[in-house]
Formats: C-alpha cells, sequence, structure tokens
C-alpha cells in the first residue's frame, strides 16, 4: 500500500466553482453534478466534522425500526454513502449509489450551490447538521492529521488562519452553514444543531421521526438514544471508522472518534486566537438569523 499512499496522500485541494475539494472529486467533478436521485433518497448534509456520523447512524436505526443487529449488517459508510467522494480506480460514491437499492441514504458535505441539481428537482428530503464553528476546527484540526487524503494542517495556528480563510476541504464553514440555512425556506430540509442533540438528544430524535413520518415506541426511541451515545458510538466498529484501512486514515495519530463534547475548543484556543476569531466571526456572520451555541 506503500505506492498508493504516496500517489493519493496529502495533495492540494483543487478549486471547483470556488470551493477547495479533494483532487479525485475535482477530477470527477461531472460525475457527481450529473447525479440521478430518486424522489425517495434521504440526504444527510453537514459541513464535515459537525456530527455527520452520529446523525447518519440515527437515521440508519430509524429506518430500521431500532434493530441495532440489523445496523450492524456493514460499516455506516456503506449504510449511509459518501456521495461525492470519488479516488478514481479505488472509491466511487456515485457508483455506489447506483448500485444502491432504495431508499438511499445520502451523505454530502457539499456546499448548497455545489449539490446535484437533481436532488431540488426531485424533491428530496434534507437533513442538515451544524455544529458551532469552534469546536469544528478543532476536531477538522485532529482529522486533517489522520485522514490523509487532506494535505498536511500544520501547526494549530497555521491551520486556524486556514480554517478562517476557507482554504480547507469543503470551504468556508461560514457560507456552508449559512447558505444550507437560507434554502430551508424553499425546501424539505430539516436544520438541526450538535448541540441541541447533544443536550436533548430525545427531543432532536423526535424531530427527526416527524420529518420522516415515521413513529416509533417510546422503548425504541430510547434505545436508539443508548445506541447512538457517543461512547458506545465509539467502541461500535461498524460506526467508529476502525475499518478503514491504514493508508486512508491512522488512527494512532488521533481516533475518528475522538471526544464528541461541545466546548473542547476551551482547551485549544488562546485569548488572542479567541479573540481574532470572535471578530471575523461576527463581521462574517452579520445579518444571519442563525445563531450558535459554542457550550452547552
Amino acid at each position: 500500500m506503500e505506492n498508493m499512499e504516496e500517489d493519493f496522500n496529502r495533495r492540494e485541494l483543487v478549486d471547483v466553482q470556488g470551493v477547495p475539494l479533494f483532487w479525485g472529486i475535482a477530477e470527477e467533478w461531472s460525475q457527481v453534478e450529473s447525479f440521478e436521485t430518486r424522489p425517495d433518497d434521504l440526504l444527510i448534509a453537514t459541513y464535515p466534522k459537525s456530527g455527520t456520523t452520529w446523525v447518519s447512524e440515527i437515521v440508519d436505526l430509524i429506518y430500521n425500526n431500532g434493530d441495532t443487529e440489523k445496523c450492524k449488517r456493514d460499516v455506516i459508510y456503506n449504510r449511509v454513502v459518501f456521495m461525492e467522494l470519488i479516488i478514481p480506480g479505488i472509491l466511487n460514491g456515485i457508483k455506489d449509489l447506483e448500485a444502491m437499492q432504495s431508499p438511499r441514504l445520502v451523505k454530502t458535505h457539499l456546499p448548497v450551490q455545489l449539490l446535484p441539481h437533481s436532488f431540488w428537482k426531485n424533491n428530496c428530503k434534507v437533513i442538515y447538521v451544524a455544529r458551532n464553528a469552534k469546536d469544528v476546527v478543532v476536531s477538522y484540526y485532529y482529522f486533517y492529521q489522520m485522514a490523509k487524503l487532506h494535505p498536511l494542517p500544520g501547526t494549530w495556528e497555521e491551520f486556524l488562519e486556514k480554517f478562517i480563510a476557507g482554504k480547507v476541504a469543503y470551504g468556508s464553514w461560514y457560507d456552508h452553514v449559512k447558505g444550507w440555512w437560507e434554502k430551508r425556506k424553499d425546501h424539505r430540509i430539516l436544520f438541526l444543531f450538535y448541540e441541541d442533540l447533544k443536550e436533548n438528544p430525545k427531543q432532536e430524535i423526535q424531530k427527526l421521526l416527524k420529518f420522516l413520518e415515521k413513529d416509533l415506541p417510546e422503548e425504541t426511541i430510547n434505545k436508539i438514544v443508548y445506541h447512538t451515545s457517543f461512547d458506545v458510538m465509539k467502541n461500535n466498529p461498524s460506526a467508529n471508522y476502525t475499518t478503514v484501512e491504514e493508508w486512508d486514515m491512522d488512527h494512532s495519530v488521533s481516533p475518528f472518534m475522538r471526544k464528541g463534547i461541545s466546548g473542547d475548543w476551551k482547551n485549544h484556543f488562546t485569548v488572542a486566537q479567541y479573540e481574532r476569531f470572535e471578530v471575523d466571526y461576527q463581521k462574517k456572520m452579520k445579518g444571519s438569523t442563525l445563531h450558535f451555541r459554542a457550550e452547552i
């Protein structure tokens, strides 16, 4: 696998319509753009490190009426396919989805303006999960270190600057959350917050059930809450990404499921970094009705 690592990994990101993406996605962009949805597809959309795997596991459990054994039938990234992820000759989310039976669960990190048009055309339901920016950047920094498709992150200071400038995979967090927030007015989009899920998972799962027009008994909902708690998922090989090959993700650098808490940013930001971040944040989020909690 050694030569493979050299071929694929740590390459610079490539701009697609102004958004930095992995080289394989950029190279095969026409495949992504022309992806054909089915009306019963469900899309889980997030900016990276915002609770994607968590919500994917919850939704798969809802689709399987809380049957935890069924949800161990395969690893999470095969149950909820990462649509745009393409590494030519190795991995192709579009092709995997085409081979999948309905109803399909689809994952994307694309900003709203890059989403294949077919999702809007077929009026597919979308679940968008957002997490406060400071926790996202800390989590992303560790993820960059272990997930080798990314360029090297540099120091924490350097990575923070890249994040603020939107020079990371999937671009600006600010544009991403605001773009999807605005879009919810015209489409079937359920907008959830990571912090709410953390604070009251049961309430948020009930919102999901309502949105998905599903009804589950109380005890099943409680079971889903338990099964998707951080500690249980961290030890679940079908959800924690430990099955990914080492050339792709190195868990010894940092586990995929690291802490799963709100407010970890306080252990990383210096006072000066915090102040610089806040000034920039206020400027970029000015005029938006979108509000985040940086801790719970």
